[in-house]
């Protein structure tokens, strides 16, 4: 009685009331069983993903690198849990959140059991209420995670997930970076905010970057970066560029002012009629007014 209580459902059941992505491969990656978690995430039905190489339908090539340190670790006897980008049939590159486990009979590898789920899903609590633009990044900058934010505040796609960082960021602003980086991942927790350069739809901007190292958090296993546009930046900028405006349309009046002079004199007529032949010649040779002083004064046109 006892032996029949202890065994009411099925295997193929417990697989599929998981809710989760369920797949489990031989040592060398082909896949043996393929959950319809797996095939809502994936794309890949059961009969089509069975017998093929995992690699070939989930694995995009920016990830070949941490997959194979992944069997390396499973080889050895361990488990892996972190953020890897993956692929699906359409060839969409996104976040997923996996757990793989090796099987061992007698000592040896015999199967690789690994449960996935969106990380977009899995993250979205921590970091999509956020009004910044949040990353998850490798240690070697490659993107694991973009929140929706991202796009609103900088117009980058979801396609940047698997892609390197490293291109949206201003060529002078990449070795500074790349140093703070190196200080990131070798220091896990919070570390002060960075003001960078940023390619958005706008052009180039700046932005101010806050980078906590979540390599060891097994939720994550990642650098969470959280991205602003930098206001102090901003504002900076937008006072030197009117003080630059103001300067130049201070050296335009001046050299203005001494082309009319110059004109009176030369040719015994009043500021106010200088000024005229001056505006005159601009709007007639679709020329800036300023342009037209300069020659003036050099001697490159007579306005008689």
């Amino acid at each position: 009685m006892a032996d029949d209580a202890a065994t009411p459902f099925e295997p193929e059941e417990i697989l599929e009331s998981l809710g989760q992505a369920l797949i489990v491969t031989d040592p060398d990656g082909v896949v043996l069983v393929w959950n319809h978690a797996a095939e809502a995430l994936y794309g890949w039905t059961p009969d089509e993903a069975r017998g093929r190489n995992i690699r070939e339908l989930t694995v995009p090539t920016v990830a070949a690198p941490d997959a194979e340190e992944i069997m390396t670790a499973l080889r050895n006897g361990g488990t892996w849990s972190g953020g890897f980008p993956v692929r699906d049939k359409a060839g969409n590159i996104f976040p997923t959140l996996v757990t793989d486990s090796g099987l061992f009979r007698e000592g040896i590898l015999v199967g690789v059991v690994g449960v996935s789920t969106n990380l977009g899903t899995a993250l979205q609590p921590l970091l999509e209420r956020s009004t910044d633009a949040a990353l998850v990044l490798r240690s070697d900058a490659v993107v694991t995670y973009a929140s929706p934010a991202v796009e609103q505040l900088f117009g980058w796609a979801d396609s940047i997930v698997g892609t390197s960082v490293v291109p949206l960021l201003h060529p002078e602003e990449r070795p500074a970076l790349a140093k703070f980086m190196e200080e990131v991942v070798a220091q896990p927790g919070a570390h002060p905010p960075l003001e960078v350069r940023v390619l958005s739809e706008e052009g180039w901007v700046w932005a101010e970057a806050a980078l906590t190292n979540l390599l060891d958090d097994p939720g994550v296993r990642g650098v969470v970066c959280n991205m602003r546009r930098s206001l102090r930046r901003e504002e900076l900028e937008s006072a030197e560029t009117r003080v630059e405006q103001l300067n130049t349309a201070l050296r335009s009046r001046v050299i203005i002012e001494q082309a009319k002079g110059f004109l009176a004199a030369r040719h015994d007529i009043g500021p106010d009629q200088a000024f005229e032949r001056l505006r005159a010649y601009s709007r007639n040779h679709h020329t800036v007014i300023r342009e037209v002083a300069r020659r003036v004064l050099a001697r490159e046109l007579d306005l008689a």
